[in-house]
């Protein structure tokens, strides 16, 4: 009994990383911004269950999560689909390649998947005749990276947590 109820509670919890994405999507904050900094937490919650439990977050959810966001947002669809697809394949590209699960690991690889989905998310913006905040872009691209590691954290608690 324990056992089966163990197993169903581990059930429920690990669709919460499924619910926060589309939290985020619905909630129309993909970004948290605080005053002089603004950190994209739709990429990292991406990057880091494609990399570490890819069974929990699906492609399709993620594009639909994307597709909602652009709705909310107000920008023309499969703009940031796009962007969180590019970072879901070089975390999943990752994946398959690394030996070794290390935090320094996983923060070294998010900056190119972080530098192509922005590199797509600019090109979609610049050819949808869009403005585009170059000095945001930069700031949100950095602040993200250097908050990988605090999120990579909590959510290493959590799967640890579920896999327990």
């Amino acid at each position: 009994m324990s056992f089966a109820q163990n197993k169903s509670k581990s059930k429920i919890l690990s669709y919460i990383p499924l619910l926060i994405l589309f939290f985020i999507s619905l909630n129309g904050n993909s970004t948290v911004n605080l005053n002089f900094f603004s950190i994209n937490i739709h990429y990292i919650l991406v990057y880091f269950w494609v990399l570490r439990d890819p069974k929990l977050l699906g492609y399709g959810f993620i594009f639909l999560s994307g597709i909602i966001s652009d709705v909310i947002f107000g920008i023309p669809m499969g703009i940031t689909a796009l962007s969180l697809l590019v970072v879901a394949s070089v975390a999943a590209y990752v994946r398959v390649v690394t030996v070794r699960i290390s935090l320094v690991n996983d923060w070294i690889s998010f900056l190119p998947a972080l530098l192509l989905a922005n590199l797509f998310y600019f090109i979609s913006m610049y050819y949808s005749d869009l403005p585009i905040d170059y000095i945001y872009l930069m700031k949100n691209s950095f602040f993200t990276f250097i908050f990988y590691p605090i999120l990579w954290s909590i959510f290493s608690l959590f799967l640890n947590f579920i896999k327990s």
